[in-house]
């Protein structure tokens, strides 16, 4: 199942609620909200800097990667950005298959 790394920032009302609910209800939210896509919740950590939380999810695919980003972005509490991961062995794959052609600008 392809993975998906998740980095949340929370919103002024989505961090007083972290502070109201804790750490643990963020995590058990992330988790059954994976699972009814179909996936589950490989790692949940919080951060402090540009990110609050970083977790790596396992994914149906891109739509339920999308389907739960719109839904945390809807909700209000925290922004997402989702970076879908690549494994060794795809990396593999891309490097060992033809190229296609490509111009960069001005070239």
């Amino acid at each position: 199942m392809p993975k998906y790394l998740f980095k949340a920032h929370y919103t002024a009302d989505g961090l007083a609620g972290v502070m109201k609910g804790g750490g643990t209800a963020r995590w058990t939210a992330v988790e059954k909200a994976a699972a009814d896509l179909g996936g589950s919740l490989e790692s949940f950590y919080f951060a402090f800097g540009d990110d609050d939380v970083i977790s790596v999810l396992d994914l149906p695919d891109n739509l339920a990667a999308a389907k739960l980003s719109m839904a945390v972005g809807s909700a209000g509490g925290a922004h997402t950005t989702v970076v879908p991961l690549l494994t060794v062995d795809d990396v593999d794959k891309v490097a060992s298959g033809a190229m296609p052609s490509y111009t960069p600008p001005g070239g």
